[in-house]
């Protein structure tokens, strides 16, 4: 069935598409995105892909809106051109973050990316490290939500000594996500206890466990501002870390801070390529992007051939 596969490419995710593509061993299908005078997004399928299994890999990352609509319009057009089965490969799901209401008269943004790209035609949702696990009940077709776990895990094991590594979750709220890492490469946890006064900024208050001596990993799905990492860095080292990394699924770095981590104590902020890093990520000292490209290749194929995508992760 692999035979039937199509892999489309939109703005955001071009290289990443073309490295899963090559994995699958299959050319990318051939497909203009381009804009009217007007910045109206106008997408048109070069190829014949009536009755094809469809892919389109792409990334609501920055600019969010501009990336979302582009997918809309992408899966529209697939199901326009008579396509069996249209899948939304989206490894990093903008919008996330808003997945409750925090307060009275919010929105809850998630679940209507989740009505749009569903009413836009998708027949099946495949992501990565969702923010909130239960975002995959906010769509009513079938969700896939992949974990980069084993390739940082295959990164961790190669590069540090397993003897004196301690796992660090920057927040409560990520302590599950961190556990899981934990047990896969047999480490103790630690937890950085914080206050957040106001978005974007974190003050740092306390530290779970016993860290000196260790060699700290700080495990999330998100770094935006990087505030949260350089904080917690610096809690960590001055509690007697040995020297503090980052393995981040989903590198959004907005703003400043690209330069705010590479000015920090971080030795290395490892991040993937479910966004695609900016000429600043690439250049900076300390940050070093891994791909997930082979692990979306074989979810795709396994999702073709209909057999298990969660025995990837067993």
């Amino acid at each position: 069935m692999k035979s039937s596969i199509k892999i489309v490419a939109g703005n955001a995710s071009r290289p990443l598409a073309e490295a899963i593509a090559a994995y699958l061993e299959k050319p990318l299908a051939v497909c203009s995105v381009r804009r009217f005078a007007d910045m109206e997004i106008f997408v048109e399928l070069q190829e014949n892909v009536r009755g094809e299994d469809v892919y389109i890999v792409q990334s609501t990352s920055f600019p969010a809106n501009d990336h979302l609509m582009e997918l809309l319009i992408m899966i529209d057009a697939a199901r326009r051109s008579s396509a069996r089965r249209i899948t939304a490969v989206i490894p990093y799901f903008g919008y996330a973050r808003q997945d409750r209401r925090t307060s009275g008269r919010t929105p809850i943004s998630a679940k209507l990316v989740a009505n749009l790209i569903t009413e836009a035609g998708a027949d099946r949702v495949m992501t990565l490290d969702l923010h909130a696990g239960q975002i995959q009940g906010f769509f009513d077709i079938p969700t896939d939500n992949l974990f980069a776990a084993p390739v940082m895990v295959r990164d961790i094991k190669e590069r540090m000594d397993p003897a004196d590594m301690m796992v660090v979750s920057p927040d409560v709220g990520g302590v599950v996500r961190a556990r899981a890492l934990a047990k896969r490469i047999d480490a103790p946890l630690a937890i950085v206890d914080k206050r957040r006064d106001r978005p974007g900024e974190s003050e740092v208050m306390n530290i779970i466990g016993e860290v000196e001596g260790r060699s700290c990993i700080l495990v999330d799905d998100i770094v935006d501002s990087g505030g949260t990492l350089v904080n917690a860095a610096e809690a960590l080292l001055a509690k007697g870390a040995k020297d503090v990394s980052a393995y981040i699924t989903h590198g959004v770095l907005s703003g400043g801070a690209v330069s705010r981590i590479a000015s920090s104590k971080l030795k290395e902020l490892v991040i993937t390529d479910s966004i695609q890093p900016t000429a600043a990520v690439k250049l900076a000292r300390n940050i070093r992007v891994v791909t997930i490209a082979p692990l979306l290749g074989e979810a795709i194929g396994r999702t073709a051939d209909e057999s298990s995508v969660s025995s990837l992760f067993a």
